[in-house]
């Protein structure tokens, strides 16, 4: 098997030793080419290139949730097709892994790889996932925005904006730690000017709309985060065999959001939030959401700047990975 080996230098969790030793022990099972990320946007690109070689049959990402989000673009660049596409595996290198904990690896980079090895002696252990899908709408001025692959959350409003300031932290040397991340959500908070009057209104084929939205989470699959070792259910009915789901909110008081946020905490795969103002939706094939003045957009913790209208697909069966 030929494979190539996606490297993210960066990667906040393992050490340049325990890289080359994951290196050497992927390098035992197969023909391996390892390459390191260079700049924002390389992993992409080698996934592209891989999507359009003709013998390379697995492509591993060592990384954050983002450089896994890169590749799967890459991978993505001409459309699903699994059949076709060589397979992903992922070796979890970040500070949370939502996507490669969510299909049941473990979170440790060499027991990641221990798993991945086992799961390819055992002739290609695998599945295929759905994955979500979200461009400029049609016909409003975000309409020429290239669209992009999401793994397991996307978000419109509040929680993008926190993952924005987390960013900017990040990039002025703070570490991304869960208390980072709480510290963000506060003053997200008090700077939010539409918390009482949400800008946003989902709109479905067939359906009335729901408007004044006020925050809006996309779910791919289970669970939404990690807090620690703690699964974070916004959506508990989303999975990778199915389409998406919305979790909204139409109002966020001071109360409200303690609220919410102790359900949030509290949540499992049985239950998420619940209230008169929380709008939760599930299985969704198509939907766009619109806002009234410009708002942050996230794709898998990853800021992507302002938008006023995202049009979101689920698309189902649209990449092999190894588990």
């Amino acid at each position: 098997m030929r494979a190539l080996l996606v490297v993210n230098p960066a990667a906040t969790t393992t050490s340049a030793r325990t890289r080359d030793v994951l290196i050497h022990a992927l390098a035992s099972e197969m023909k391996l080419e390892a390459v390191t990320t260079e700049y924002r946007g390389h992993a992409r690109d080698l996934g592209r290139q891989a999507a359009e070689s003709d013998d390379i049959e697995l492509v591993v990402a060592l990384g954050g949730d983002g450089t896994v989000n890169e590749v799967v673009n890459g991978l993505l660049h001409h459309g699903p097709d699994p059949n076709r596409l060589p397979r992903l595996a992922v070796v979890p290198g970040g500070s949370t892994n939502v996507f490669a904990r969510a299909l049941g690896l473990p979170n440790d980079a060499v027991e990641a790889t221990g798993a991945i090895l086992d799961a390819l002696r055992e002739g290609g252990r695998e599945r295929t996932v759905g994955l979500g899908l979200a461009e400029g709408t049609p016909g409003t001025e975000d309409e020429a925005v290239p669209s992009r692959w999401f793994t397991f959350n996307a978000g419109l409003g509040f929680d993008a904006g926190v993952v924005g300031r987390v960013e900017q932290q990040r990039e002025r040397g703070r570490r991304s730690t869960h208390a980072l991340y709480l510290r963000q959500v506060l003053r997200q908070f008090l700077d939010e000017p539409h918390r009482r009057h949400g800008t946003i209104t989902l709109e479905r084929p067939g359906e009335e709309p729901v408007e004044g939205l006020v925050l809006s989470i996309i779910c791919n699959t289970v669970p939404w985060t990690f807090l620690g070792n703690r699964p974070v259910y916004a959506s508990p009915k989303a999975s990778f065999d199915t389409g998406l789901d919305v979790l909204a909110l139409s109002r966020m008081s001071a109360a409200s959001i303690a609220r919410y946020a102790t359900q949030l905490l509290t949540s499992s795969p049985e239950r998420g939030p619940r209230g008169k103002h929380v709008v939760s939706l599930h299985d969704l094939s198509r939907f766009t959401l619109q806002s009234k003045v410009p708002l942050p957009l996230q794709m898998d913790g990853d800021h992507l700047g302002l938008r006023t209208s995202v049009t979101f697909t689920g698309v189902r069966r649209a990449l092999r990975v190894i588990v």
